[in-house]
């Protein structure tokens, strides 16, 4: 991005004109209708819910802006929403349907990785760029044998990123050099996020104890948490999705177990004070993508228009939804038209996009170097503990 259009973007922020989205074309032809269509495959039901609820409403809200103050290339923004019910083939049947029905100019989403994966056949069928906001799977813009999907792009880090990140805490923030691993054995984002802890904490003088597992929609958790109690680690390590997270941290503390526990973006949700109760979430840290500390004017102006709108205070997948959006807007507005095929090779060449959860770059791999944040559980409240470089 250079400094005009950079300039341009934080103006919109603080509501003067920057605008929005594009139109449905899956290919290089240029779309004469007045809207921008663009495509949101999200789970609006099932177990991922929250998460897709959570980043539409960023979404919208940026839309929302970005459509009051011109639109973006003379045109208004519209979304077409399809709820993939938190489900992989569904995921399928949505892109599908936006790139071919509704000829849409990008799919948002999906939210998981699992889901996001699934998409991205249809997409890359249809020369349609697809962008996840909370895909964090590595292998999420690269294929088995390590090429670019060339229609295929995140506005989140990758699972190796955080990984290493929460190894790094726990041995040197914390001091513990001993850790045990519960992880979901159906989650390409639980075996990414474990693989990478792993590595990076036995490579630091750690040692990893043990390795345990479970499946996703599991309730009982006793008989897991007794065995790695007899270990006594001095840290566990639960890389999954809130549900099961908020269960496997109140059964572990209704057996005694007091030991840290960490994870990742995962456990961003409200579910999970609902489901682990406040007294069972202390000494809880886990990676996030957004500090609703942070005093820039960018972050300010959304937190007071979030509020505004929802009645309520901005979450994480609720910050990477709207930088979603102006991310896609920045693109299309370099880009000069409604196309498809030129706004994938805008979206590429992403340099330094000024966004609530931070500064983007986009590598050659189409991930974003960009910086985390580590948020401690206290009482059941999330809090800001500190902030971590982005990758090298």
């Amino acid at each position: 991005m250079n400094k005009k259009i950079k300039v341009l973007f934080l103006s919109v922020f603080a509501f003067s004109v920057l605008t929005g989205c594009s139109s449905g074309i899956g290919n290089s032809k240029l779309d004469s209708s007045d809207e921008i269509k663009v495509g949101l495959n999200y789970a609006y039901s099932g177990g991922a819910a929250t998460y897709g609820q959570g980043l539409t409403e960023g979404i919208e809200l940026a839309m929302e802006e970005i459509n009051k103050n011109g639109g973006v290339l003379g045109k208004q923004l519209k979304t077409i929403k399809i709820d993939n019910k938190s489900e992989a083939t569904e995921s399928a049947n949505a892109a599908t349907k936006l790139a071919t029905r509704d000829k849409v100019v990008a799919i948002l989403g999906s939210d998981t990785s699992g889901s996001t994966k699934a998409a991205i056949p249809a997409a890359m069928q249809n020369n349609i760029p697809i962008i996840s906001g909370s895909a964090t799977d590595d292998d999420v813009t690269v294929d088995s044998n390590g090429k670019v999907r060339d229609y295929v792009f995140k506005t989140c880090f990758n699972d190796s990123f955080q990984g290493i990140l929460m190894a790094e805490f726990a041995y040197k923030d914390l001091g513990l050099k001993n850790a045990v691993i519960l992880a979901d054995t159906t989650s390409d984002y639980a075996q990414g996020l474990s693989k990478n802890f792993k590595e990076t904490f036995t490579a630091l003088g750690g040692t990893v104890q043990v390795e345990e597992a479970y499946q996703a929609k599991e309730t009982d958790f006793k008989a897991v948490l007794t065995r790695i109690k007899g270990k006594n680690p001095g840290v566990l390590f639960v890389p999954g999705y809130y549900e099961e997270v908020g269960l496997i941290v109140r059964q572990a503390r209704e057996l005694g177990l007091d030991m840290p526990i960490l994870g990742g973006d995962g456990y961003e949700s409200p579910k999970l004070q609902e489901i682990a109760g406040n007294t069972a979430l202390n000494k809880v840290y886990y990676s996030s993508h957004y500090s609703p500390l942070e005093d820039s004017e960018i972050v300010l102006n959304f937190q007071k228009n979030f509020k505004e709108k929802y009645g309520k205070e901005p979450d994480a997948f609720n910050a990477l939804g709207y930088d979603l959006a102006y991310f896609l807007v920045d693109a299309l507005d370099r880009t000069g038209e409604v196309n498809s095929e030129r706004l994938r090779d805008s979206l590429a060449s992403t340099i330094d996009f000024t966004g609530v959860t931070g500064n983007i770059s986009i590598d050659e791999n189409h991930n974003p170097v960009k910086s985390a944040t580590i948020i401690e559980m206290k009482d059941g409240q999330a809090s800001f503990l500190k902030k971590l470089d982005p990758q090298k």
